[in-house]
């Protein structure tokens, strides 16, 4: 299907744009939009005019639509397209969870590990700000890759995984733990109170017994996620989100991005149809909650969602 080729849909809040097979077809029986002629142009990183052609062609299909579910975590730099709409609309804080900060300041522009300061550069985007990082770009000199300027001012803050740290990193402000995140979370969705929230959820913030990623796992469990969506709409409406980070295989359309693509990704098999699959029980679960259109916080997995730690 060519990207000229795209329908029109009914209007839904919810659509699945389908990159990559990331979900399957009828996932969650969303409205789906097959957009895997633009996927290998897009995934990892992509030209400004790739991405402004894309955006211009794609957006009015989904103009009606608050809640996008897509593909790979490598196609997170689209999330700063959706958000245009709403920026545009009135001051938005953007939240999300990722086991990545995303804040790299160095080139490509448009590249899933430095979008949220393509986030940052829309107007109407007040603050941004990031938890459940748990990779090594949020601590020691990889600090110096990382957005320091809307970090220092106020506009960006992330929040990094300190178990196991040296002490002296323990007791930085980017820190968080198992025993204080939840404290330290419910402040800050406090914080919030009276804004308008966009909220991204990336899967690689979930441990690898929960969602099968292209990228590193993170600590999160969808407990800890569905908790803190709750926390966030006691203080303030979410009014727009999305959720991505599926493992796909991964297809390049110029031999630059793939040779970038293969240096910066981790040496991560092919996950097996089990650990697919628990994308899909995770995706049951946490879409209802971002959505609005379920439960707000879930104490205990619903017994049609096993424990996932079980899946092999």
């Amino acid at each position: 299907m060519s990207p000229s080729a795209i329908l029109h849909l009914p209007s839904s809040r919810s659509v699945h744009l389908d990159l990559d097979g990331a979900w399957p077809a009828g996932a969650l029986g969303l409205p789906a939009v097959d957009l895997r002629a633009w996927g290998p142009r897009l995934r990892f990183c992509a030209l400004d005019r790739e991405v402004e052609g894309f955006h211009a062609e794609v957006a009015p299909q989904v103009a009606e639509a608050d809640f996008l579910l897509y593909g790979s975590g490598d196609f997170h730099h689209l999330s700063a397209l959706w958000l245009r709409r709403h920026a545009e609309t009135g001051p938005v804080t953007l939240v999300s969870f990722d086991n990545h900060p995303d804040w790299d300041v160095r080139p490509p522009k448009w590249c899933c590990g430095s979008w949220i300061n393509r986030a940052l550069d829309l107007p109407g985007v007040e603050r941004a700000a990031v938890w459940g990082c748990g990779n090594f770009e949020c601590w020691g000199w990889h600090r110096l890759t990382g957005n320091r300027r809307d970090v220092r001012s106020g506009r960006l803050s992330v929040h990094a995984w300190a178990d196991g740290r040296p002490d002296a990193d323990r007791v930085k402000p980017i820190a968080i733990t198992r025993e204080d995140w939840r404290e330290k979370f419910a402040r800050f969705a406090r914080s919030l109170a009276g804004q308008r929230i966009y909220v991204t959820i990336d899967l690689d913030s979930l441990g690898a017994e929960d969602a099968a990623t292209n990228w590193e796992n993170g600590r999160f469990t969808p407990e800890d996620v569905a908790w803190a969506l709750g926390e966030l709409r006691a203080s303030a409406p979410i009014i727009a989100g999305d959720l991505c980070g599926a493992w796909s295989p991964p297809g390049y359309a110029r031999w630059r991005q793939c040779f970038a693509a293969n240096m910066d990704h981790p040496a991560i098999p092919a996950p097996g149809p089990a650990a697919r699959a628990a994308n899909g029980r995770t995706l049951d679960w946490l879409w209802p909650i971002l959505t609005g259109l379920g439960p707000e916080q879930k104490k205990h997995r619903p017994q049609a969602l096993p424990d996932l730690r079980t899946v092999n």
